[in-house]
């Protein structure tokens, strides 16, 4: 085992990996931007290094600075956490070339999956089903173009090769609409990704958003820790999730989920990582994969009983899983709610100073968050400052304890999503569950404030 890892991320996830290094007795270092200075997980780790000002550009994501950091701080590996340098398959590279251990994927598994054509390529040779579309990247001849729509059938979205995050699509319902999309999709995937490269699938109405959670090791065994249900979404960024997906039969998830552990074993996959569904009709259509920690993770852990970021470290220092898929089961249901300081309703971010955080308590419940009294929110990044998640027997329960849950949090001096939250925990059709990814924009459409 590593006797100290350098946590190369913020926020939640960087408390959340930090306090999985103190279960397993080994030490953290984490670094900072000018930004986070006064960050609990600052004040806890074993050594704190700042490299650089508030800017990600400068410090999250300078690459140079994170590993001058490990090579002065003696740590043996880095763990990237979710966002930032965790998918960038240059960066394990460069980790793994000055001598560190990449808590991750293999450089190459971050290529093929984070390249959506390639990946859509593997898992169809894997026999993972796809979303109906077209065989690689987009040609430059138009004809082919159209030719490749009318195959599939409108309406079609145009998505960017190198795209991720609900970035790079564009739905197209027409023929006449079509080569414009195309040509503009492509500019802004160039611009955002670097790479202009664009495919087409067929656009489904009304699906729903299911992931698969995996787990492999080097020794050629993996396994899968249930699905999860993140369908009630905004502009593609998830608000809630919960395991497992409601009205979805077992024998069903189980075939997807034993594709993905096949697929996991046949590409040579390493570490934690989610295979992304549209689910619509009883069928499952991949859409990607995320080669790293979901921000959704406590979900899967509370129903499984599996520490996922401990298994990430375990398995990176060599380690086999300690697990068979026969030894895995679920337990209850669990949801997750993403504290955002934003207006609940506008969605426009909300920094600054929290004059009181009171998180709630209470049986089954679980607060991630780096957040605290006098705490002070940058308005540099992602607007998460921390999630709260339950678990219960029965998806009922769940849901009576998440409403318990958020009528007992206290955040002022901000304005966070807290009064959304407590408004979907009742609202009829998610408590009858299985609302499809469209469902939130509407719901938002109806209750304008």
């Amino acid at each position: 085992m590593f006797k100290k890892i350098l946590i190369a991320n913020r926020g939640e996830i960087a408390l959340r990996i930090q306090r999985a290094c103190r279960e397993m007795n080994v030490k953290s270092v984490v670094v900072y931007s000018e930004a986070d200075r006064d960050a609990k997980y600052v004040k806890l780790a074993d050594e704190a290094v700042c490299i650089g000002p508030a800017a990600s550009a400068l410090s999250y994501l300078n690459m140079p600075a994170i590993i001058s950091t490990a090579e002065v701080t003696d740590a043996e590996a880095i763990h990237p956490g979710y966002g930032f340098l965790s998918e960038n398959a240059d960066f394990a590279e460069r980790v793994e070339r000055s001598g560190f251990v990449f808590i991750g994927p293999t450089p190459e598994s971050i290529r093929i999956m984070g390249d959506k054509v390639s990946a859509k390529q593997a898992m169809i040779k894997s026999g993972v089903p796809c979303v109906p579309g077209s065989e690689g990247a987009l040609p430059d001849d138009p004809k082919e173009i159209v030719k490749s729509a009318r195959a599939i059938g409108y309406p079609v979205i145009i998505k960017a090769a190198g795209g991720g995050g609900g970035r790079g699509m564009r739905v197209v319902h027409t023929e006449a609409a079509l080569l414009h999309a195309v040509q503009t999709t492509r500019a802004e995937a160039g611009a955002a990704f670097g790479n202009p490269a664009v495919y087409m699938e067929k656009f489904l109405e009304n699906p729903r958003h299911i992931e698969i959670q995996v787990l492999a090791d080097e020794h050629k065994n993996a396994v899968w820790l249930g699905e999860r249900d993140c369908s009630m979404q905004r502009r593609h960024q998830k608000i809630i999730e919960e395991a497992p997906a409601p009205s979805i039969a077992r024998r069903v998830i189980e075939r997807i989920g034993d594709r993905c552990a096949a697929a996991c074993k046949k590409i040579g996959y390493r570490g934690a990582g989610t295979f992304e569904f549209l689910f619509e009709n009883g069928e499952f259509f991949f859409i990607e994969m995320n080669t790293r920690v979901q921000v959704e993770h406590p979900v899967t852990e509370l129903v499984t009983g599996i520490d996922i970021v401990q298994m990430q470290i375990r398995v990176a220092a060599g380690e086999k899983l300690p697990f068979t898929q026969r030894n895995i089961q679920m337990r209850g249901h669990a949801i997750e709610c993403r504290i955002n300081a934003e207006d609940p309703y506008k969605f426009t971010p909300s920094p600054g100073r929290i004059t009181m955080w009171h998180p709630p308590g209470g049986p089954g419940v679980r607060v991630d968050s780096h957040a605290y009294t006098n705490y002070y929110v940058p308005p540099n990044y992602d607007s998460m400052i921390g999630k709260i998640i339950v678990h219960a027997d029965t998806r009922d329960q769940a849901l009576a304890r998440m409403r318990t849950a958020l009528s007992e949090t206290v955040v002022e001096g901000i304005s966070t999503n807290i009064p959304l939250h407590r408004e979907l925990m009742v609202d009829a059709k998610f408590i009858e569950g299985g609302t499809n990814i469209h469902y939130l924009e509407g719901w938002l459409g109806q209750h304008k404030r």
